[in-house]
């Protein structure tokens, strides 16, 4: 068992390091893709929350071997940055527009289309699932899977859009400072990581903080300013065709926007794992959480986690019912309470 742990782990490492960036001209700006495994096998698209990109956002869920080795086995992974949050990202012109959320959401089709990727399955977090939904409600036969983390899906509340006006305006007048980056931490993470007078700051939260220092303040507020001006999509949920799997930590701020998402959601191919004492990046607070919900939700595209790594399926996904014991508790592990969805 631990000779097939280190070669699991050995594997992903190799290919977390050798994706490929590539720079994508969309008619609403440059965007970097980064590709990492087989484009032949079927696509797994990603974007991340405000300030992040794949690396300060899925890089504790793709250095979880098990979890790692399920993605990294059924499909390819494409990482999608915000404009002008990817590593080394230059200040965008204060001549461009800023982007709408429908800008950004056709800015993926494009992305696709430049990838030749027809239908995909799509992982956000936050600000990044909402575009993912956006998309997927604009191009439903272009998204087979929706794998959603503390997602929105409504126009901003009062008390969210001030808070986040608030963010913009630290960051337009002091930069990255040190409290908008506490703002931006409280946002990802749970009291229990960021510590306090009795407990250190976990390492995620202190390499999250280090990789802020190294954004474009302009970008990131370009990208706050396009998240408060986003409509509501509950009316478009019912239309989804596709599945969705919802994770939400119970210490997240946007645990509410969850709930109201699933119960409008079609119940039977919709589920929400509640992920106990975690913030909203549940992909990089507690990855592991994730694994078994994502194993029964593959399942039912007929997808598995490989018990040796170097064997890799090939055959397009075949979307089917989904599985109902991934409403089961005992099938969760003791750090899930699932969530009953309401039928309306």
């Amino acid at each position: 068992m631990g000779e097939s742990s280190s070669s699991v782990s050995i594997d992903v490492e190799r290919i977390w390091f050798g994706g490929k960036e590539h720079i994508v001209q969309t008619s609403y700006g440059s965007v970097s893709v980064a590709v990492f495994g087989d484009q032949e096998k079927p696509a797994l698209v990603t974007y991340p929350d405000v300030a992040l990109n794949y690396m300060s956002c899925f890089q504790g869920l793709f250095f979880c071997p098990e979890s790692a080795s399920l993605l990294l086995h059924n499909f390819c992974i494409y990482h999608i940055s915000p404009p002008g949050h990817e590593l080394g990202a230059g200040p965008i012109s204060s001549d461009v527009p800023v982007p709408s959320v429908d800008d950004l959401a056709d800015q993926v089709a494009e992305v696709l289309d430049f990838f030749g990727l027809k239908a995909v399955m799509c992982m956000g977090v936050t600000a990044g699932a909402y575009i993912l939904t956006l998309f997927a409600s604009k191009y439903r036969d272009r998204v087979i899977g929706l794998i959603l983390v503390s997602p929105l899906c409504k126009t901003p509340s009062w008390t969210q859009w001030l808070y986040t006006k608030v963010m913009s305006n630290l960051l337009y007048f002091y930069g990255m400072c040190g409290l908008a980056k506490e703002f931006l931490l409280q946002r990802y993470f749970s009291k229990e990581v960021r510590g306090s007078t009795q407990f250190l700051e976990s390492d995620i939260v202190q390499a999250c903080r280090s990789l802020l220092d190294e954004r474009r303040v302009v970008n990131v507020w370009r990208f706050l300013e396009t998240m408060n001006g986003r409509h509501d999509l509950t009316k478009d949920l019912k239309n989804l065709q596709c599945r969705t799997l919802i994770f939400v930590g119970d210490s997240s701020p946007f645990h509410s926007d969850a709930l109201h998402m699933i119960s409008k959601l079609d119940s039977r191919y919709s589920v929400l794992v509640e992920v106990q004492e975690c913030g909203s990046v549940v992909t990089e607070e507690q990855p592991h959480a994730m694994l078994i919900p994502m194993e029964y939700f593959f399942m039912g595209y007929g997808l598995y986690r490989p018990c040796n790594p170097n064997s890799s399926p090939r055959s397009p996904l075949s979307p089917s019912c989904i599985s109902p014991e991934m409403l089961s508790p005992e099938s969760m592990g003791v750090k899930l309470k699932p969530i009953r969805t309401r039928i309306l």
